[in-house]
């Protein structure tokens, strides 16, 4: 009796950690990199592809993820599941959509890891890659600059982030992770003119 008791306890502490490894596993990141067509994603569809991609590639399977972009008919904060959403170290970002969206957010320079667990250059770094594509406001409904919702790489502007949150003055906007300022085009270089190079934030919605 006393062993099946033991195997019994073992089994459901075996269970419980099993369950609480997995919770933490990894579904929020920072895209390493890009397409590498400035903010011409191929739309939502091709931003969530990369998103996939990028995870699979890590190790990440099992998860449907998401880019946490806006565009004229849907927002960024619809399309990433409810939470809770964790880094490559485990480090819990947010519980829920609410959570992410105030100041109980822990997305910063230490926590916005790219699908590796490696950190992305922020203000101060050489070269600076903070602004994040969201075409968002604070609150993760759509603004009205998402670049022709994703699919230019010309003129335009898109609305960024900065993850480091941190910008050139000590207001809202600079530290907003999701919402800091519009960018000055829509390519490659005119992203990284102000600090970014066309990387986004991925969600896994399950």
């Amino acid at each position: 009796m006393k062993r099946l008791v033991l195997t019994v306890a073992i089994s459901t502490f075996a269970t419980l950690a099993g369950a609480q490894a997995q919770d933490n596993a990894m579904s929020f990141f920072i895209t390493s990199a890009g397409p590498g067509n400035g903010a011409d994603l191929g739309g939502l569809a091709g931003a969530d592809a990369h998103c996939a991609s990028l995870a699979a590639a890590a190790g990440a399977t099992g998860k449907t993820w998401r880019a946490y972009l806006s565009t004229d008919a849907e927002n960024a904060r619809d399309r990433i599941g409810t939470g809770p959403w964790y880094n490559a170290k485990g480090d819990k970002i947010a519980d829920d959509v609410a959570a992410l969206h105030s100041d109980a957010n822990a997305i910063n320079k230490q926590t916005g890891l790219d699908e590796n667990g490696a950190a992305i250059n922020g203000r101060g770094d050489q070269p600076n890659r903070h602004d994040i594509l969201t075409g968002s406001n604070p609150d993760g409904t759509a603004a009205a600059a998402t670049c022709a919702n994703w699919t230019a790489s010309g003129d335009g502007q898109a609305i960024v982030g900065h993850h480091d949150r941190m910008g050139l003055r000590d207001d809202a906007p600079s530290k907003s992770w999701n919402s800091s300022h519009p960018s000055r085009g829509c390519s490659q270089e005119a992203l990284r003119s102000t600090g970014g190079d066309g990387l986004f934030y991925c969600f896994a919605t399950d």
